[in-house]
């Protein structure tokens, strides 16, 4: 356990780092939202539902996610829904209720993820990347005053993940970064786009800063450099291997990822909770479907225990909502951190990044 320690120390210090205008006595609380390509089934419904108890406990009608967190993570799908409950409406507070949220892609999904075929025969389908474009873009775009929102125009700190093609690493949408400087603020639309393009079914996506001097191809987050049945890495245009073997790839990085945040919290269940649905099918898409709402939250995941292996936890997904709720209201509501005191700035590579 004396790596469980060390990460221990290593995050402690992090914190104090970027976060020292806090107390001592409270933790940094980060919302984290997983990807699934055009499944949003889990996330989705643990969001709702975490916004329902949130305004149970508080007895606040019109309480949000986003005042009871920190900082507030998303990647692919959930980066779209992470996006969507941080973004700013104008006057201070969230553009959408966690519920809107996931109603707006629910009757917009078809739209979303439009069909189109390709390849030899037309035997490929893969999505139309125009029609994800105008949706996020109508997504993004204020109604009130017509701003197209940026990275920037977010009522918490946001963090959303892809992977550049072009450097061939991760690039992460900061709004720590954004706030910094222009050449890290990207239309918030861009960057949901970004990490929501699947190899499997978008091709690689295109984007630069809203100065234009910073510049990537991206890729899902989530899907980094995956390898396909032949062992060859993504080509540059975006092919990729066949989605069973993406699945695999993911579920292992997902496990991993699990390990290594147990580890860093002492495997400390009150501080690190995770909410997973096992042996959910793609046709449980974001949206108000009550079969597969129920199954989600009447479901008892699985952990990861310290030393290797799983175990099945006794409380189901909808219980473990509401005890992290119970310890969420408790810690009240959060202030609106600045962005990270770099010692200097930050400014684009020759090569726009």
């Amino acid at each position: 356990m004396e790596l469980s320690k060390v990460t221990l120390e290593i995050f402690s210090k992090l914190e104090q780092k970027w976060l020292s205008h806090y107390e001592t006595t409270k933790k940094t609380r980060v919302l984290s939202i997983d990807g699934g390509g055009i499944t949003g089934i889990v996330a989705g419904t643990s969001l709702i539902h975490l916004e329902d108890q949130i305004r149970l406990k508080t007895s606040d009608p019109h309480a949000q996610i986003a005042d009871f967190f920190d900082i507030i993570v998303g990647t692919g799908i959930g980066g779209i829904l992470a996006a969507m409950i941080t973004a700013d409406d104008g006057s201070g507070k969230p553009l959408f209720t966690a519920r809107e949220a996931v109603d707006v892609i629910a009757k917009r999904n078809s739209e979303m993820y439009k069909v189109k075929v390709a390849g030899f025969f037309r035997r490929r389908r893969r999505y139309s990347g125009l029609s994800m474009d105008k949706v996020l873009k109508d997504v993004f775009q204020r109604n009130e005053d017509g701003k197209v929102l940026t990275l920037k125009d977010t009522y918490k700190p946001l963090l959303i993940p892809c992977f550049d093609l072009k450097s061939s690493a991760p690039f992460v949408f900061s709004r720590a970064d954004a706030s910094e400087s222009a050449s890290y603020n990207f239309d918030l639309w861009k960057v949901c786009r970004a990490t929501s393009a699947t190899p499997s079914n978008f091709k690689p996506f295109s984007l630069s800063s809203v100065d234009g001097k910073t510049s990537c191809t991206a890729i899902d987050g989530g899907n980094g450099p995956t390898i396909g049945p032949s062992g060859r890495k993504l080509r540059h245009n975006g092919e990729c291997s066949t989605s069973s073997v993406v699945d695999i790839v993911l579920d292992g990085v997902s496990e991993t990822v699990d390990q290594m945040l147990g580890n860093a919290f002492c495997w400390n269940r009150t501080d690190y909770v995770r909410i997973q649905a096992n042996g959910l099918g793609s046709e449980g898409k974001v949206g108000p479907r009550m079969k597969e709402e129920e199954r989600v939250l009447k479901e008892r995941g699985v952990e990861s225990l310290p030393f290797g292996g799983k175990r099945l936890l006794t409380e189901t997904n909808g219980q473990r909502i509401e005890s992290f709720v119970q310890r969420l209201v408790a810690s009240g509501k959060t202030s609106l951190p600045p962005s990270p005191c770099k010692e200097s700035a930050v400014s684009p590579l020759a090569n726009g990044r």
